[in-house]
């Protein structure tokens, strides 16, 4: 018998590793199906989410126990193997539990068979501790220390190496990418928005048993439960939205603009969540949002999260848009989500560096459309949540290169958290800030 947490916890990251599933949306469902429950079902969740958040480097260990490539072991025997590591290396499970619940997973997905490489390979694993084995399958960090961060906090080396440039590009002397490495292996707390002129954050906060956040005047730290329960979730007056993306939202909404101020732009509005902050603001400013999603059903859920706001909805491209004169207009790229890794575990073994140049490439396509719809004198507000330089300040200097609308860069600074870079754009960070690593660069039409 597999007891249910742990059942749950291996159909998410079979689902996950087979079919390319999305553990924050399978795993809820699983739980659902095999009723499981309050402490066990926040076991299966820590379980499934370190699990897939340590892949790459329970794989090399489970390699030197195993004696063979991971990539030779049948899959279902893999994965029960990676959740049997975690649980020994990184829980507070004995190891007798460990094993024996392990080996009983095995048989049941992979037959009898296997329990015997599966005993011998868990028992090699539970014989020495984390840092032992980091000791061995790390590269040595004196010789490569990005390479033995990659393993010890495992990263994939070429977004240690990002990380690594972005953080050098944006303070003198560099920065030791370790500590954000940490946070990303720390589950991200549930921030919410309290929505202008509907609910205050204080008010939010009384009643959701949080606190309000350390920058945005909106935010609310939850400390834990279901958000969507919350009568204000569910009656509009807040949502779900990291500090980070409204901060940036607030900056661009928030920032010195001489002349009209009643039409504003979000281009990639899906799924809605800066779009219904602006959109809150826009009612208490007597101005307008228009908000341009791609997806249709994406469009719907901006739909969702605007009902009762002065915001129009629009399936369209961005690219494509033929509407001029705003006042303000927000390009939320599709980007690699690499700031964004603590609350998606699986992501950051998915993402390749050849995912970049098609972002990329839509990146700057959406910006030079954002320069031809906002009017002289307007702002836009360019974000990504992703610190690679590429998707930053590469991307920000391409499309003004390619442009023939010419525009200048905004310090924006002064209306974000400190510690922020050098100006004038904006990186927030996860290490710094407990935020998403979120990106701001603010430019102002001349001509």
């Amino acid at each position: 018998m597999v007891d249910p947490a742990r059942q749950a916890a291996y159909e998410t990251v079979a689902a996950v590793h087979r079919d390319d599933a999305y553990a924050n949306l399978a795993l809820p469902r699983i739980l659902r199906e095999l009723r499981v429950h309050g402490r066990d079902a926040a076991f299966a969740t820590e379980l499934t989410y370190g699990t897939l958040r340590m892949s790459g480097t329970l794989d090399a260990i489970v390699a030197v126990a195993a004696g063979r490539e991971v990539s030779r072991i049948d899959p279902p025997i893999r994965d029960a193997l990676r959740l049997g590591a975690y649980q020994l290396l990184h829980m507070r499970v004995s190891p007798h539990a460990a094993v024996f619940s392990t080996v009983d997973l095995v048989r049941s997905v992979a037959g009898p068979s296997a329990t015997g490489f599966a005993n011998a390979v868990l028992r090699r694993i539970g014989d020495r501790p984390w840092d032992d084995w980091i000791a061995e399958v790390a590269p040595d960090p004196e010789a490569d220390r990005l390479g033995y961060l990659a393993v010890a906090y495992a990263h994939p080396p070429w977004i240690v190496r990002a990380f690594a440039e972005a953080l050098g590009a944006e303070a003198l002397g560099g920065e030791d990418p370790q500590d954000l490495l940490a946070a990303d292996n720390t589950p991200a707390p549930v921030h919410l928005c309290a929505r202008p002129g509907r609910i205050s954050a204080a008010e939010l906060a009384d009643q959701a048993g949080g606190e309000p956040g350390r920058y945005s005047p909106y935010a609310v730290y939850l400390p834990g439960g279901a958000p969507g329960d919350l009568p204000a979730i569910a009656d509009g007056r807040a949502h779900v939205q990291d500090e980070g993306s409204q901060l940036v939202a607030l900056a661009l909404a928030t920032a010195e603009l001489a002349g009209p101020d009643q039409r504003w732009l979000d281009l990639c509005a899906g799924p809605g969540g800066k779009a219904a902050l602006l959109g809150a603001l826009a009612a208490q400013r007597g101005a307008r949002l228009h908000a341009v999603e791609v997806a249709p059903h994406r469009a719907a859920l901006v739909e969702e999260a605007v009902r009762g706001l002065p915001v129009t909805v629009e399936v369209g491209d961005g690219r494509e848009i033929e509407a001029t004169g705003f006042d303000r207009v927000l390009v939320d790229a599709p980007c690699s989500g690499l700031g964004a890794l603590r609350r998606r575990p699986e992501s950051r073994w998915r993402r390749q560096p050849s995912d970049l140049p098609p972002l990329t490439r839509l990146q700057r396509e959406l910006l030079v459309a954002a320069f031809g719809a906002v009017r002289p004198g307007g702002l836009v507000g360019y974000v990504t949540c992703s610190p690679h330089r590429v998707e930053t300040e590469v991307s920000v200097g391409e499309a003004r290169r390619r442009s023939t609308i010419a525009v200048e860069p905004v310090d924006v600074r002064p209306l974000m958290p400190p510690d922020v870079g050098t100006g004038p754009a904006a990186q927030l960070w996860p290490h710094r800030h407990g935020t998403d690593a979120m990106y701001l660069a603010l430019l102002r039409r001349t001509d």
